[in-house]
């Protein structure tokens, strides 16, 4: 396919789905995730959508959000009890057995998130997951949580960052909770310092998988620091982006598994619908070209990378419970949180769960690619209902672990 072809698609794929939910006044976006252009190449921003409806949605949502819940009145509302999708609705909508995981997986964030220990600790009591019983946060002992600093010492606090980071820890735990869990602080969101954080995540002891839940504009010297996502062992996972059919990196770079995010029904603890959220990021990269693995989608991407390859839970008005002590825009306890920033940590866990462990990215990719169109993944209908791969969800969403 030429690639004028290729964008083309791209435009029709932005209009079926429509503009994204910047502007929905029922979704609240922390300074961190808002995308600036001059970013790229840059800095990074975080992918997290916090849901601020007035009232519940049932058509999206098996419970309902009760009046003197307080979850969302008031200048620093605080909830005392969770709303959202828990644990183990997620692990039900895509097959997941609880109690699962191993090794270890890293969670790329920015910034110091001191209230890690304790808020990790509050969602696995609230759901019956495994506590961290190590009262310091940054124990190399510690069994299921510990955090790691880019350098030696405490990065400074930024709220957006640890809204970021509790969705990140809590929904790793909420999937694979037999897994070590790292959060590793970069310094700041410049790309530098993302980068370099992402590397030492590489190199911690027994690591697996690396979530990186944030990204920047494409920028053109982006291929260059293609090699940040290469280490043997090791399969590194980014969101797509909450910004409708725009391209972002590192999701983008051929050694990630770049991963884009659904709208998820649910009734009675099983999946009515799922659906390409209209909020998410991706599509035919400026820069990187189309990989191997990616060959047997040539038709729709032509000579680029394409992205995402595979999607999960984002769309925040179908969200999940996550509890934050900090406050962020105005709220703190627990929150209905959304975005793509969810789908890529509890994929790079349902991949954990798998227990395949295959020695790079574009391995898993080609497992990935290899299965398109095949009874592991729930095809996600789009613009083309035929077609077997779409910007927003790639291949798919994942039906069990076989596929990851």
């Amino acid at each position: 396919m030429l690639p004028f072809i290729a964008l083309s698609l791209q435009a029709a794929y932005a209009s079926h789905f429509g503009p994204s939910d910047l502007k929905n006044p029922n979704l609240l976006f922390p300074e961190s995730s808002v995308a600036r252009w001059y970013d790229a190449g840059l800095a990074a921003h975080s992918h997290v959508i916090i849901w601020n409806g007035a009232e519940q949605r049932p058509d999206y949502r098996r419970f309902a959000m009760t009046e003197d819940s307080n979850v969302f009145s008031g200048p620093a509302a605080r909830a005392t009890t969770p709303a959202g999708f828990g644990p183990s609705d997620v692990r039900a909508a895509y097959n997941i057995p609880s109690l699962s995981g191993t090794k270890a997986i890293a969670i790329v964030d920015a910034y110091h998130y001191a209230t890690a220990l304790n808020d990790f600790n509050v969602f696995a009591k609230m759901y019956g997951l495994p506590l961290e019983t190590s009262t310091n946060a940054t124990l190399a002992t510690n069994t299921h949580f510990q955090v790691v600093y880019q350098g030696t010492t405490a990065p400074s606090v930024n709220s957006g960052w640890n809204m970021e980071a509790a969705l990140d820890i809590e929904w790793v735990h909420a999937i694979a909770p037999n897994a070590k869990i790292y959060l590793v602080e970069a310094n700041s969101s410049s790309l530098n310092d993302m980068y370099a954080a992402t590397k030492k995540a590489a190199t911690l002891a027994n690591v697996k998988e690396v979530s990186m839940s944030w990204g920047a504009g494409e920028y053109s010297g982006e291929t260059s620091a293609d090699s940040t996502f290469s280490a043997t062992g090791v399969v590194f996972f980014a969101s797509s982006g909450d910004t409708t059919a725009v391209q972002e990196y590192p999701s983008e770079s051929p050694n990630v598994v770049a991963v884009g995010g659904t709208s998820l029904v649910m009734s009675n603890g099983a999946v009515t619908k799922e659906t390409p959220w209209s909020g998410a990021g991706g599509g035919i990269s400026k820069y990187e070209a189309i990989p191997s693995y990616q060959k047997s989608i040539a038709s729709y991407v032509g000579t680029k990378r394409g992205a995402a390859d595979v999607c999960a839970i984002a769309d925040p008005n179908t969200g999940v419970a996550v509890y934050d002590s900090t406050t962020v825009s105005g709220r703190s306890g627990w929150m209905v949180v959304g975005g793509t920033s969810l789908a890529c940590p509890v994929t790079a866990a349902i991949t954990n769960v798998s227990g395949s462990f295959l020695g790079s990215s574009p391995l898993e990719l080609a497992k990935i690619y290899g299965g398109l169109g095949g009874a592991n993944f729930r095809k996600i209908s789009g613009p083309t209902p035929k077609a077997t791969w779409y910007y927003a969800v790639g291949v798919g969403s994942p039906l069990g672990t076989k596929g990851l």
